[in-house]
């Protein structure tokens, strides 16, 4: 593919000789430009919905959602995986991400690695895709054959696939369906090229409402709170305590001892003082629900 039929290796005119500007005017060009990703995004938000219910799908039928990408792309989708188990309380298998390169391309330039198709098939089989898991590749210019070649693979053996990009000629796009094609095309880098800048911060955004939503539909957010957060350090043990307080309009200490009674779990802890049980019978009432506990609160209220 020609890459002056890519948008993001076009040169973008609006920042023609920034070099040439001030540290001030500088920043103006690039916050002028970063206010085009939300718009662009907004244009997606069906097709970002279609891959979202995927993706929900995959979770109640106990699969996975499965990142694959390289350079930026990747190391954001490694970002928003590593941040789903402290944020909902979910294992580190249940959101995963993948990046050509291994551990190593995290942390450094690692550009080749991207062009080795039989890598990105090897990094498929190594996690044991299967037909239940929802596998999302993420590509600022769409055709990098590592995760072209996942794709091609994922679809192959039934996953659910899906590609977010910011060219609407990517190559990646042929393999998924229509619906499933999300392109948040907002126009040339201020540095032509650099991917890491609007791209990425398009790729962001839509990873975070691809995890966020999904997980507030498997009921692991209650009304706006992050319930279900993994309380390993004292600030997030602070925040859980917080909560409790807010949801159930209890004092800070009935929350700090109900939250300890109930081994840190938030859930319990709601359940015990909203309802007036003991930790055991908590648990049971959450373990109907499947975990949610707006199910249980919704029969009780």
């Amino acid at each position: 593919m020609e890459n002056n039929l890519l948008t993001t290796e076009q040169r973008n005119i609006l920042s023609n000789k920034i070099d040439t500007k001030s540290i001030s005017e500088i920043l103006k060009i690039i916050n002028s430009e970063d206010k085009k990703v939300p718009l662009a995004i907004e244009s997606c938000l069906d097709n970002i919905a279609c891959v979202i219910q995927c993706v929900v799908d995959s979770f109640n039928a106990d699969g996975r959602l499965i990142y694959i990408g390289a350079g930026t792309s990747g190391r954001l989708g490694v970002l928003d995986a590593s941040e789903c188990p402290p944020t909902f309380g979910v294992s580190t298998e249940m959101v995963q991400g993948i990046i050509a390169g291994g551990d190593y391309a995290l942390r450094y330039s690692m550009e080749g690695v991207e062009d080795n198709e039989e890598a990105g098939i090897d990094a498929c089989k190594n996690i044991s895709l299967s037909e239940k898991d929802t596998l999302i590749g993420v590509t600022a210019n769409g055709g990098a054959p590592f995760v072209v070649a996942a794709l091609k693979y994922g679809k192959s053996i039934g996953a659910s696939t899906a590609v977010i990009s910011c060219n609407q000629t990517a190559k990646a796009f042929d393999i998924v369906k229509k619906e499933h094609r999300i392109c948040a095309e907002a126009g040339p880098e201020i540095i032509t090229g650099s991917t890491r800048m609007k791209s990425g911060t398009a790729q962001k955004l839509i990873l975070n409402m691809i995890s966020t939503t999904a997980m507030i539909k498997i009921g692991k957010v209650y009304n706006n709170w992050m319930i279900d957060l993994n309380p390993v350090n004292e600030k997030l043990i602070n925040r859980s305590i917080n909560m409790i307080c807010d949801i159930t309009s209890c004092s800070k200490e009935v929350a700090e001892k109900t939250f300890y009674d109930s081994k840190m779990n938030i859930r319990a802890s709601v359940l015990m003082i909203l309802l007036d049980v003991v930790l055991e019978d908590a648990r049971e009432m959450l373990k109907k629900s499947k975990g949610n506990i707006n199910n249980v609160l919704d029969d009780k209220f």
